[in-house]
């Protein structure tokens, strides 16, 4: 498992300088803060006072991916040329090459809700710079300091200090419709954003035999959301599913597959650290759990739960044409505390 991992990172590094993706030797938290304090010093005094929050404000865990007339921070919508040129400098810094081309088609996909629903307006409009930028504490000073990058269907949380990304959950990608249908808002049919979160899965677990899949499946039905949505803390349960250890080695292979697909969303290096705590503290203790139907279009979830992490992912409400169980929520959590508070 380590050694796979390592030439996957080798690998994408290698991908990434060769297409100009931009490449840093300062370390990860380096880059977010030099990031975030070109950011800030674009933004005009009226758009610090609502991007700029102390570390120790409520704000900061209070996160959420559905959609809200108004969320904390400078929203992008606001900016200028420059200022927005920073701030999606500011999300690329967080992210992998990966995880940006998904965040920004998340974004976009709000431009194709916007004409899905046209004929039948939701409560809230549907809007690609509906997002907002916050910065809780001096990303140039020694103390802890946290970014939050969030609007429906997104919510990217960090905690860094020096040279460290203390925390980097919770992390939730999600997409709405799950397949787009025809070239619309600038988006080309057949686009899926979270397709590897959902093929690899469903590989997954149609490749357990009986006894598996009796283990692995909890649930006939799927839940109709992910535990906790909103809430500072993630859930504190015990894993559901089969283990890791039981699985087939091919079975396993799928897993790890499926489980790197969330943790390289973030910084490359950042989801190296992520890999490396899963497998410092024993992937045999990893455990799959479904819940729902075994094939697409019918409602389904699953869980993927260690001693450092927890996948969460649902797909059980119809998009916005009506194709049911085409709407994607997918959070990855740290057990052990979001946010850079251990739970107790």
């Amino acid at each position: 498992m380590i050694k796979r991992h390592r030439i996957t990172v080798a690998l994408l590094a290698v991908v990434t300088v060769s297409i100009g993706w931009t490449y840093y030797a300062d370390s990860p938290a380096e880059q977010i803060s030099e990031a975030a304090q070109t950011f800030l010093a674009s933004l005009d005094d009226e758009q610090k006072s609502k991007a700029i929050m102390p570390y120790d404000s409520e704000q900061r865990v209070d996160w959420h991916f559905i959609p809200k007339k108004e969320r904390k921070g400078a929203i992008y919508s606001g900016m200028n040329g420059k200022q927005k040129k920073a701030a999606m400098a500011l999300m690329a810094s967080t992210l992998s090459k990966m995880g940006y081309e998904k965040t920004t088609t998340i974004m976009a996909l709000e431009g194709v809700l916007h004409e899905l629903e046209k004929a039948n307006p939701g409560r809230f409009a549907r809007d690609p710079e509906k997002y907002y930028f916050t910065v809780f504490g001096d990303p140039a000073g020694d103390s802890k300091w946290g970014l939050s990058i969030e609007g429906h269907h997104l919510s990217l949380n960090f905690v860094l200090q020096g040279d460290d990304v203390v925390s980097s959950t919770p992390t939730v990608l999600c997409a709405n419709p799950t397949v787009v249908s025809s070239d619309i808002a600038g988006i080309k049919k057949g686009t899926r954003v979270l397709k590897d979160e959902e093929v690899l899965a469903f590989e997954l677990v149609n490749s357990l035999d009986d006894d598996q899949k009796k283990t692995a499946i909890f649930a006939e039905e799927a839940p109709r959301e992910v535990r906790n949505a909103g809430e500072a803390q993630p859930p504190v349960a015990d894993p559901v599913g089969i283990a890791y250890k039981a699985l087939s080695r091919e079975q396993q292979q799928t897993l790890e597959d499926l489980v790197d697909t969330y943790a390289y969303t973030i910084q490359l290096q950042v989801g190296r650290d992520r890999i490396r705590e899963i497998v410092e503290a024993d992937p045999d203790k990893i455990y799959f759990g479904w819940a729902g139907a075994l094939k697409p279009g019918i409602g389904h979830y699953y869980r993927i739960q260690g001693p450092t992490f927890l996948i969460e992912f649902v797909n059980t409400q119809p998009d916005a044409a009506g194709n049911p169980a085409s709407h994607i929520h997918a959070i990855w959590r740290d057990v052990r505390g979001d946010f850079a508070i251990s739970i107790k």
